[in-house]
């Protein structure tokens, strides 16, 4: 089906250039640096002192008080700290009186020397082509935090435009047979922000991300002709007297957002009907590339898929693809208030060799320089054990949310090789050096794909300062 005369602005051109004069975001607004992004979230909480931040006073001073130890002072500082996390008698829990050692060891890796904890070996191997943030901070402590982590606000204030929609608004497609912003893996669960950890906001439906499965026989709900006797042709002359029909509408409802973005959804979903099923059936991957994701082992296959999925994605020209894993349909499986040995060491084991693999893989296709990869989640983790005098089975076993510090993993589309950016103290708690908000990291994302977040501009929607961000300028070459 040709183009119908409406906005139908996200698939543009075969050649995927986003000319200003008609694309909503007027971007690229300088050269970018990456053509892609693949956003991978831990959807619970990461430890981020068990991951790429450890932190070996916690071993020196575990089992006592963080008041037993030189840190008192920095660490309670009450004008840096959350009052609520404190005070019991608002949250029956007292999550910092006692320290909590490491659960697993660490060591340096690379010329680079980067530390990396032991349940995360095979990203250990990437240490040199990767840059860690260390110092990033957010204000939600539950995990209405998963919805901040994607549009900078709380989840009590409602949806707003998460990332992935920005590069969609901003820069349009590379391929018009595939969405621009493409989602794997289910999402976060009604409790922390559901689709609206994908979706797009005052910017319009068209701008959200399109969920997909790893499944080439059915990779996107309603694209398969409902008649299997139905033929392109067929379907053809019907999608071609829809658009003359959706003209007609569009004379009479012009800047109707619903109507252009089911004008977009009709062409776009006769368009996938062969360009999906190809992406997600990798039979045409060579055995050594599949096991490098890890696909066909046990515990990482499932994970390992979407990452190949993911590579797959961006090599036929999606902008942003965001992955999730962890969905347990509340708070994440991520979110180890108990047994964080035994949860989070299983966990780590399925994402690890996948992401290792997505990196090495972009890497020996010569992808790396222009996708640029980010693992992330919601906020780290407490140093002190958690021990909840309301609920006894929650003793000193598992570590609470912890937005103060934590850590996000960069790597490629002009990322510092090799680097660690920004820190924690001694005990993991605070971020003290380069501390960045969550839309830093946004502001950044977008930097290097080409936009400026302060020149997208919305008619008749004023944004705060802190929806802009500023750019992590120290973490890029």
């Amino acid at each position: 089906m040709g183009m119908t005369g409406m906005a139908l602005s996200a698939m543009l051109f075969k050649d995927g250039v986003a000319r200003a004069a008609e694309v909503p975001g007027s971007g690229p607004h300088h050269e970018p640096q990456a053509k892609s992004c693949i956003w991978i979230f831990l959807i619970g909480g990461l430890s981020h002192l068990e991951s790429f931040d450890p932190k070996p006073e916690l071993n020196k001073y575990a089992g006592k008080s963080i008041e037993d130890t030189p840190y008192t002072d920095t660490i309670l500082n009450k004008d840096r700290i959350n009052k609520i996390l404190l005070d019991p008698s608002k949250q029956k829990r007292e999550v910092y009186k006692q320290i909590m050692p490491l659960q697993t060891g660490y060591q340096r890796y690379g010329q680079s020397g980067i530390e990396v904890s032991d349940w995360f070996p095979n990203i250990g191997t990437c240490a040199d082509d990767v840059s860690i943030a260390r110092g990033m901070w957010t204000i939600d402590n539950n995990h209405g935090a998963q919805l901040t982590y994607h549009t900078g606000r709380k989840i009590t204030e409602g949806a707003f435009p998460t990332i992935g929609s920005w590069v969609s608004y901003g820069l349009g497609t590379q391929n018009r047979n595939l969405p621009e912003y493409v989602v794997l893996g289910n999402p976060s669960a009604d409790c922390c922000g559901a689709a609206w950890t994908h979706g797009a906001s005052y910017l319009g439906p068209q701008y959200a991300g399109v969920r997909m499965k790893v499944d080439p026989k059915n990779p996107l709900s309603f694209v398969s002709p409902a008649d299997e006797k139905f033929t392109l042709r067929q379907q053809r002359e019907n999608f071609n007297l829809l658009g003359k029909l959706n003209r007609l509408a569009g004379i009479e409802y012009p800047n109707d957002p619903k109507l252009e973005a089911r004008i977009k959804s009709y062409e776009l979903a006769f368009e996938m009907q062969t360009a999906v099923p190809e992406v997600m059936d990798f039979k045409t991957e060579s055995k050594s590339t599949t096991g490098l994701y890890g696909i066909g082992e046990s515990g990482t296959d499932r994970f390992g898929q979407k990452c190949l999925a993911a590579r797959r994605l961006v090599e036929r020209g999606v902008r942003f693809v965001q992955l999730f894993h962890g969905y347990s349909g509340s708070a994440g499986a991520w979110d180890s208030h108990l047994n964080i040995k035994k949860l989070h060491s299983k966990l780590a084991q399925q994402v690890d060799k996948p992401v290792a693999g997505l990196i090495k893989d972009l890497r020996q296709r010569g992808m790396l320089d222009d996708t640029l990869v980010v693992l992330g989640s919601e906020f780290g983790r407490t140093p002190g054990a958690e021990d909840r005098p309301d609920t006894p089975k929650v003793a000193g076993t598992g570590r609470d949310h912890h937005p103060h510090g934590f850590n996000v993993l960069m790597a490629g589309g002009g990322v510092k090789k090799g680097f660690v950016y920004g820190a924690t103290d001694e005990l993991g708690f605070h971020a003290v050096e380069n501390r960045h908000y969550v839309t830093d990291l946004h502001a950044t994302v977008l930097h290097q794909m080409g936009l400026d977040t302060r020149r997208m501009e919305i008619p008749g929607r004023k944004r705060l300062e802190m929806d802009f961000g500023d750019v992590m300028h120290g973490i890029l070459t």
